[in-house]
């Protein structure tokens, strides 16, 4: 019997490795920039085309190579760091495995041209899919220059597995700001298609962060800076105030080296408890220093996951070090009196007793329960106690929006309007919910003769489409009254139902309702504007605003309105019709934060893609009170768009509690 097990020819196990290596063009713009770092280079350029397909040129002033180490450089696991076991686990440079000149070398057209300063004459190799072409010697600058060109030209599928040139050049991007913030001691400049995209200067690191991201990111960082003998954490952090509902400007770098890290985010976030929005997440650039031997980089190719032997103690130390820069910065809210109303000494506008008073703050009646008339006079005192009861009676009315039943001292208001309701009951009266659209309300007219009639069903459209297909198997349950839709605390709907109760989250609601509207602007592109009175100027990093060119057709059709205002800035004329009352420098460089998350994250067209990140945006504004009107108008529309149960996120919007499940929490 033949034997079946044979050895690889080197080329093909190059191709195996470059599928872990090389995954698109931003993988190789990483790994050429790491070795140029690694060659003690104070000066890197980055020349791109066609968003890498056709060219990627890393040149660098760094120590060169030899003829040999050239040649040697193109070899699997060929690597000057490791020498034994050992090394692996001493390990400060940024390339190690030997894998990556080889894998790159396998799936595209390498030149390279190297020298040392000490050398009369550098090197020059060409290499096609890992055969060597030319080796001959040349004159050329000190450090080395190596040109990658055609992609995968020996590995069509893969090639044809590349997005656009757009999200591709993004992944660029996001590597090269990973390597130039964690070396802010190098100077970097990066060009595509022959336009300066970066020219950062060699410097500290907060002059990096704001060459990088812009001025606005001056007057939002703050030191952070926590040494143990285990562990130093050192860095900036931005403040509450500026976080966005993205994660996409978190940095951690341990040991100069940049790792992806859920449990040392949550550390972070945590340190800013009860300072941050809902859902947001703030930035900062942190940088951990450990001795090498208490981690392992070697777990995934491409280096971003690290294990630490004691992830608790890091843990706890990366909370402290910002939760101590979060004090010391003063980022957290300071303690308001005037707004408690329980140590209120004259009304909400009144202040707090100061330190060297010797007056102790007592409970009083809030200014909201009592005349200012009643509350200057003695007299009033005896009073008291009945007014505090109908205004707390008043307050949690309006937590929950249910009728009370009124104080006593306040007889008279059950007899007014009883008149003037059982003359509107009787006609049909419009109804407006601001933009949902206008909605009536249809109330029957009482019968001549006074007879009993069966009960009927108020109000909402859907209650009409449901009686439409009576006795078929409906998943929306039908609301009994829609007068009776509840609210709770600005987030939650209650409706009755014939089986029991529905619960609607509110801002999903709108989630949905706004996906649609938005959806059928982008496909009949017939968006409306708002224009600005005034324009806002508003300066991006260079990938959103790389971003915003390449959808700039898509926002159009939504209503944005811009022009270009020099390099990555833009000066806005116009916001979609539906977001007015929002900071609009906000909502534009958040809508394309949210982009550049989605469609890296979900595969989706531009279209969908769009649509989902405003809507989600711009729900959050509308956690708000409604009135009666507006939330007929809510669930009309709601129920109205092709999936009411659910967000475009797949996220539920409403909840049935039947009477049976009702009954069982009270067992």
């Amino acid at each position: 019997m033949l034997n079946v097990i044979q050895l690889l020819p080197d080329s093909i196990a190059n191709q195996i490795a470059a599928g872990e290596v090389v995954q698109r063009p931003a993988s190789v713009v990483k790994e050429l920039l790491e070795n140029s770092v690694d060659a003690k280079a104070k000066s890197i350029q980055v020349i791109i085309r066609e968003a890498g397909r056709n060219l990627i040129q890393v040149i660098d002033d760094g120590v060169g190579m030899t003829e040999t180490d050239a040649r040697m450089s193109f070899e699997r696991h060929a690597t000057s760091k490791i020498r034994s076991s050992d090394d692996l686990f001493r390990i400060k440079t940024m390339g190690f495995r030997g894998e990556a000149m080889a894998s790159i070398a396998a799936v595209a057209q390498i030149e390279m041209r190297t020298r040392r300063a000490d050398d009369e004459l550098g090197t020059l190799i060409r290499i096609e899919g890992s055969d060597i072409k030319t080796q001959e010697s040349i004159s050329c600058l000190p450090g080395t220059n190596l040109l990658v060109k055609n992609l995968f030209f020996n590995v069509p599928a893969r090639r044809n597995f590349l997005k656009s040139n757009s999200v591709e050049m993004r992944h660029i991007l996001d590597e090269f700001q990973r390597v130039a913030l964690a070396n802010p001691e190098v100077a970097f400049s990066l060009f595509h298609n022959d336009q300066e995209i970066y020219n950062l200067h060699a410097g500290k690191l907060s002059r990096r962060i704001i060459d990088m991201f812009g001025k606005s990111y001056r007057e939002q960082l703050n030191h952070c800076e926590e040494t143990t003998p285990y562990v130093t954490v050192r860095g900036y952090i931005g403040k509450p105030e500026s976080a966005r509902k993205t994660r996409n400007e978190q940095f951690f770098f341990v040991n100069n080296r940049f790792v992806k890290h859920n449990y040392l985010h949550h550390a972070v976030v945590g340190a800013y408890e009860g300072t941050l929005p809902e859902g947001s997440h703030p930035f900062y650039v942190l940088f951990i220093d450990i001795d090498p031997s208490h981690i392992d980089i070697n777990i995934h190719p491409t280096k971003t996951e690290i294990k630490f032997d004691d992830e608790r103690s890091v843990y706890a130390i990366m909370m402290a070090a910002v939760r101590k820069a979060v004090g010391v910065y003063n980022l957290t809210p300071s303690l308001d009196f005037d707004s408690d109303v329980n140590f209120l000494s004259g009304g909400r506008g009144g202040s707090a007793p100061k330190s060297g008073s010797s007056d102790v703050p007592k409970p009083v009646t809030p200014s909201w329960a009592v005349s200012s008339s009643a509350a200057s006079t003695p007299a009033a005192k005896p009073e008291r106690s009945a007014l505090q009861t109908n205004a707390l009676d008043q307050a949690t009315a309006h937590s929950f929006d249910v009728p009370r039943k009124p104080s006593v001292n306040n007889w008279q208001s059950l007899y007014e309007g009883v008149a003037k309701k059982e003359k509107e009951s009787v006609t049909e009266k419009p109804v407006t919910g601001d933009w949902l659209g206008p909605a009536k309300v249809q109330t029957p007219a009482l019968p001549e003769n006074g007879a009993e009639t069966e009960p009927v069903t108020l109000g909402s459209r859907v209650n009409q489409l449901q009686t439409e297909t009576t006795g078929a198997n409906q998943e929306t349950p039908i609301i009994v009254d829609d007068e009776n839709i509840v609210q709770v605390q600005n987030r939650y709907l209650l409706a009755p139902v014939r089986s029991g109760m529905l619960l609607i989250d509110q801002r999903r609601a709108y989630e949905r309702i706004l996906y649609e509207q938005f959806h059928a602007s982008l496909t009949k592109r017939n968006g409306a504007s708002q224009q600005l009175l005034f324009p806002k100027t508003i300066s991006l990093t260079p990938v959103d605003f790389q971003l915003a060119l390449d959808l700039r057709s898509e926002l159009n059709s939504l209503g944005f309105e811009f022009d270009e205002l020099g390099a990555n800035t833009f000066i806005v004329r116009g916001v979609p019709m539906l977001t007015t009352g929002e900071n609009e420098e906000e909502l534009f460089a958040n809508l394309l934060a949210q982009l550049r998350l989605d469609t890296g994250r979900l595969k989706l067209d531009k279209a969908d893609s769009m649509a989902r990140s405003l809507a989600r945006r711009s729900s959050t504004r509308h956690v708000t009170r409604l009135s009666t009107p507006e939330r007929k108008a809510l669930v009309d529309q709601l129920f109205a768009s092709s999936n009411p149960s659910y967000t475009p996120g797949g996220e539920p919007v409403t909840v049935l509690l039947s009477l049976d499940k009702i009954a069982g929490l009270f067992r």
